[in-house]
């Protein structure tokens, strides 16, 4: 009997907490907001979904966040994705936001921090849902500007596990960022940077070795480095791989033609993950079915996805435990 990937236990840990507006409330936030979109219906904006690179993507990403205004724009948008978590067996997420996408249109960063967080605590109350929040650099940006970012956060200090960078990796290496991610671990948060998706290996040794991350976001493209590889598995440094995402961004070819089974299969710690899921055709659950389907992962592979979701997740020891007993 196949393995039921619905209720099969799941950590989502590379989320992109705007990524998951979907078309139908970007409209009713714009209605709400009195705002004007480009688009005439929600069948055009869907349309619009086909992208040739990451930066086609980013262009209508920023724009899709202008609806964002209030603290209630916020909380709506992360309870409907943590409503979406728990119909699809997802017990822990750890999301990431863009505080300049939006503070640098005027919304005060408390307007956002509030809104996701209190969407936050509540899928724990009443979704027995827990969650981690990341705040994450646009590293199209200058890393002051990532610093001061940063100086905003830290107030909300206890809110946020961890930082990480996103945005347009070619250009931009995780070093431009060196002194921002310093910084963090002194205040005593945890790292993370999207790394190795269109930016080259060399991108992933300067985020382990200069920001100390404790994951790589994406790094589909460590294969080209095998010293890299040999690396990654000694460590365990877990993948945060985005299938569906790295097939609408043309990262590769096919979902046929990724990757995931291969870096499963050398022993690196490779979890499944959505990106923007409201951009990329599918949640955590499509991402894990259509990885199964078209790379042939048997259920034990499977299995293993979930425990790996879990083994890199910031959760405690002791809150991870039920979900790597046998």
């Amino acid at each position: 009997m196949a393995l039921p990937l619905l209720t099969l236990p799941k950590a989502e840990l590379h989320m992109h907490i705007e990524g998951s507006l979907e078309p139908d409330m970007m409209f009713a936030l714009a209605q709400r907001n009195g705002i004007s979109l480009p688009y005439d219906s929600v069948a055009a904006v869907r349309a619009a979904y086909e992208f040739e690179n990451l930066q086609s993507f980013l262009d209508l990403y920023y724009a899709g966040a202008q609806v964002l205004q209030t603290e209630q724009d916020f909380y709506d948008l992360t309870w409907a994705y943590l409503h979406k978590c728990a119909a699809q067996g997802v017990r822990h997420t750890e999301i990431f936001f863009d505080p300049q996408s939006h503070c640098d249109r005027g919304i005060p960063y408390e307007t956002v921090h509030h809104g996701i967080t209190q969407a936050l605590r509540d899928a724990k109350t009443h979704l027995d849902i827990s969650s981690g929040l990341i705040l994450c650099f646009l590293r199209h940006l200058s890393a002051d500007a990532a610093m001061a970012t940063l100086e905003q956060a830290l107030p909300y200090g206890e809110d946020i596990i961890a930082v990480g960078l996103d945005s347009s990796e070619l250009g931009h290496p995780p070093s431009k960022f060196q002194a921002v991610f310093d910084r963090a671990r002194a205040e005593g948060l945890l790292t993370v940077a999207h790394a190795g998706e269109e930016g080259p290996p060399e991108y992933i040794w300067e985020a382990i070795q200069l920001l100390k991350v404790s994951r790589i976001d994406h790094g589909v493209r460590c294969v080209e480095d095998p010293a890299l590889v040999d690396y990654l598995i000694e460590h365990q440094i877990p993948l945060t791989v985005c299938p569906l995402s790295n097939i609408k961004l043309c990262v590769f070819e096919s979902m046929a033609q990724h990757n995931l089974k291969q870096l499963l299969e050398l022993g690196l710690c490779v979890t499944v993950n959505s990106d923007d899921p409201a951009y990329f055709g599918g949640y955590l659950l499509e991402n894990m079915t259509a990885a199964q389907t078209a790379l042939d992962l048997s259920d034990r592979q499977m299995q293993q996805l979930a425990h790996n979701s879990f083994r890199a997740s910031f959760l405690s020891p002791q809150e991870k435990q039920p979900f790597l007993e046998p």
